[in-house]
């Protein structure tokens, strides 16, 4: 298998297996439903205005910016995507860079389309391509549902910051395509030498000058 067709592969099973998963949470669960699967792994369906792990910004101009900073983000991953495909690096590398641009796109699905696809989760199941969708282009909000609540207790006095209070680790909700994001930028910390070689032969330029002009003057 080539990496260009390693590459499109990855990118349509994630973003298609993104929007399958969120799409079924959408129509099948009301705002605040969870399903508890493990003690420590539920599927609790939220939605979000803004970052990943439910983190806003800004109210509605913010909201904008970020789903504009993302569509921009992703001109510039495809483009390192294009370029890294042509340097033939390890398969590690393209899968990682994939995985970070099907993971972008997927929030970017949410963001753009859901408000005027789908009518609102509050109280009922949502519908597809309601006739009253409950919001505008551009302004949709990102599906997730993964919870991981690890442990829950009350932390001793002594801890910083949160000693003494109910605590929840691992307290964040998350989709499929924050999911991606991490793994892509986890693989890249794998095989940075491979992800990132341009910057590691300038680190060894002047090292190789000096050793060059060594042995030039003996």
């Amino acid at each position: 298998m080539s990496k260009k067709t390693l590459a499109i592969l990855t990118i349509l099973i994630a973003i298609i297996l993104d929007q399958i998963i969120k799409i079924y949470v959408k129509t099948n669960f009301i705002l605040g439903e969870e399903v508890v699967v493990f003690d420590w792994f539920r599927i609790h369906f939220t939605e979000n205005n803004g970052m990943a792990m439910g983190f806003e910004f800004g109210g509605k101009n913010g909201k904008l910016f970020l789903t504009l900073f993302r569509l921009v983000a992703v001109v510039g991953i495809i483009y390192w995507l294009i370029t890294t495909i042509k340097q033939k690096v390890h398969n590690a590398v393209i899968i990682g860079i994939a995985l970070i641009f099907s993971g972008a796109v997927g929030n970017i699905i949410d963001s753009v389309f859901y408000g005027v696809i789908f009518d609102d989760s509050t109280h009922k199941v949502a519908t597809l391509f309601a006739d009253k969708p409950y919001g505008e282009l551009f302004y949709g909000r990102v599906v997730d549902m993964f919870y991981f609540p690890i442990w829950q207790g009350t932390l001793p006095s002594w801890f910083p910051f949160i000693g003494g209070e109910p605590y929840t680790f691992f307290q964040y909700i998350f989709n499929p395509a924050d999911s991606y994001i991490t793994i892509g930028v986890v693989l890249l910390f794998f095989f940075s030498k491979q992800a990132f070689p341009k910057e590691e032969k300038k680190k060894n330029q002047p090292t190789d000058f000096l050793e060059n002009e060594k042995l030039g003057t003996r």
